[in-house]
């Protein structure tokens, strides 16, 4: 790869169909220097990476850049510096700094939290018809979207089992109730209905495909990208559930522009520190709020409640509260858990730095003997 192609403009920079652009090449200049290669993860498999860089796709090993913070591992959609071409195995160098991250926490007792999906402008949620709504579910996928810095995208997937307009209209407005500010967009992959509207939305930006497992994001996947590269499995008949047809997060152009990342189902969606997201999927209640008698009403019988007079007068569903309340409460564990862990991270390294000191004075004195 010659240094002219390198020093392009962004915008017809070989990467440039994966999101490269002026502020990603700026960051990167110290590192050109250097002779590294920018380069967008767009695999990670036990501690190897597929990185597609402007001198074609590399597998990199990322030993270099493992960090005892689970939060700042590689990760698809990250951007990196990677080996030049002649070495052999390459490494990644470092990662660039993220701009956004979608994160969830794990369901491990350590209460960590485990990024999806890095760099990412569109957080695409499927919600397959074939099932009830569930929109609590709907509402704790939007709270770590928002809280992730990307624009939430809510798909109602399956679309051609609702055959009925006006059931296909209430559902709609249904998760519209429950997704302020978000496009819900029905779509077909059987039918092709509703790509053309999606593949538009997405254009342009890198977009991760979220949601339960049979909820057909690989179908989806496959549709947008107009070829089969996801492995499509059959839903089961008991439950409507399917499994895992993805197994990697993998990050693929898509063809009227944009890049797109697939990830496994997820069963559970736990939050990670995703205050001012839950803050966003419940504006209108945290709009209410405002009003309360208290500054810090809890909003469960204070005298002057503006959100339970909503509820009273029907103006605020009691379900929607339900949901808020829960979130909040699910969140607020979730931070005390990560803040003891880290407490308890910081007093192990003092007590090592203590050994070490110890262990260090001794040997001096040892010496003066």
């Amino acid at each position: 790869m010659s240094s002219s192609s390198l020093s392009s403009p962004a915008s017809s920079h070989p990467l440039a169909p994966y999101g490269w652009d002026a502020d990603w090449e700026s960051e990167f200049a110290r590192y050109a220097e250097q002779g590294l290669l920018p380069g967008r993860v767009v695999r990670v498999d036990r501690g190897l990476c597929d990185v597609i860089t402007p001198a074609g796709t590399v597998r990199a090993d990322t030993e270099f850049v493992v960090p005892r913070d689970p939060m700042k591992v590689v990760c698809t959609g990250d951007w990196v510096a990677v080996d030049p071409e002649g070495s052999d195995p390459r490494y990644v160098r470092t990662l660039l700094p993220r701009r956004t991250a979608f994160v969830r926490s794990t369901s491990s007792k350590r209460s960590e939290g485990q990024i999806l999906a890095a760099n990412v402008d569109y957080a695409v949620v499927a919600v397959s018809l074939a099932l009830e709504l569930d929109l609590g579910r709907v509402e704790r996928f939007l709270a770590l979207a928002w809280e992730s810095g990307a624009q939430p995208v809510v798909v109602l997937s399956k679309a051609d089992l609702v055959p009925d307009a006006a059931t296909m209209a209430h559902l709609v407005q249904d998760v519209e109730t429950v997704a302020p500010g978000v496009p819900v967009l029905p779509v077909s992959s059987a039918r092709g209905e509703g790509l053309d509207v999606l593949a538009a939305v997405l254009s342009g930006g890198t977009s991760v495909l979220l949601g339960q497992s049979g909820a057909g994001k690989s179908t989806l996947a496959n549709a947008l990208l107009g070829e089969d590269v996801m492995d499509v499995q059959a839903i089961r008949d008991v439950d409507g559930k399917g499994r895992h047809t993805t197994t990697t997060r993998n990050l693929l152009a898509l063809p009227g522009g944009g890049v797109l990342i697939d990830t496994p189902g997820l069963r559970g969606v736990g939050l990670w520190d995703a205050e001012s997201g839950v803050g966003q999927v419940f504006a209108e209640i945290e709009e209410l709020a405002a009003n309360c008698r208290f500054h810090d009403c809890a909003h469960i019988a204070e005298p002057g409640c503006a959100v339970l007079g909503a509820v009273e007068s029907g103006e605020l569903p009691e379900r929607r509260l339900d949901s808020y309340r829960k979130l909040l409460r699910e969140n607020q564990r979730i931070v005390a858990k990560s803040d003891a862990r880290m407490r308890a991270e910081i007093r192990k390294e003092w007590k090592r730095k203590g050994a070490v000191g110890r262990a260090a004075m001794e040997a001096k004195r040892g010496g003066l003997r």
